[in-house]
């Protein structure tokens, strides 16, 4: 049985007439709390009420996040227009780049396996970039000079774009980072790979079939 601290427990029992206590019969009841205990219990009791609070709005929390990105899109279907701006200040679309293989990256910079991956992003736009394919990678809610001191420290040249509002990865249902949607020539989401670090291979292997496919072919 729990004892509130700093409170005295006693068992009073019930007394018959003739004087005998009868055996397991008993009221428990506590008698002098001081102060100490008292404020102990409410102390006790207000870290309760705020732990479960903090599990509350945490798990609000999350689900807001859940519900304010959409559902990724489907392999096989069109994959989302967006209107985003460089580094250089220029705005870029997403139809400007139909007719060409498009390497979808989001990604920040304190994310360590966005980093880690960007090197194999790289060496597939020094070697890809002339046979049509564009990498494109879109930074997630970070300030221009910061995402710009980042592609300057790891000297990256592929295409970067800002999404300080987080609205294009909301509209291709990012949650966790890196996240990366390859999309054929006719601008159709073509595999989505969330988590997985990207590899020179593992690029290449995706790529080429579909640097090889020819438009008119695909649209019949």
């Amino acid at each position: 049985m729990f004892v509130p601290l700093g409170c005295e427990f006693i068992q009073a029992t019930r007394v018959e007439k003739d004087g005998r206590r009868p055996q397991g019969i008993g009221t428990p009841r506590f008698q002098d709390c001081d102060s100490k205990g008292q404020f102990l219990m409410k102390k006790h009791s207000a870290l309760t009420i705020i732990l479960a609070l903090s599990l509350i709005f945490a798990s609000a929390a999350l689900q807001l996040a859940w519900s304010m990105a959409s559902r990724p899109p489907l392999v096989g279907s069109p994959a989302p227009n967006f209107e985003l701006v460089n580094l250089d200040g220029t705005g870029r679309s997403l139809e400007q780049y139909r007719g060409q293989v498009v390497l979808l990256n989001f990604w920040a910079t304190w994310c360590k396996p966005c980093t880690k991956e960007m090197p194999a992003m790289q060496a597939a736009h020094n070697n890809l970039a002339e046979n049509g394919l564009a990498v494109v990678a879109i930074n997630e809610l970070e300030e221009e000079e910061q995402v710009r001191k980042h592609i300057q420290d790891y000297q990256h040249t592929f295409e970067v774009l800002l999404d300080p509002e987080n609205h294009v990865a909301n509209m291709y249902g990012v949650v966790g980072l890196p996240v990366t949607v390859f999309i054929d020539k006719t601008g159709h989401v073509r595999k989505v790979i969330k988590g997985g670090l990207l590899t020179e291979q593992s690029i290449m292997e995706t790529v080429e079939p579909l640097l090889n496919e020819s438009m008119t072919a695909m649209k019949k």
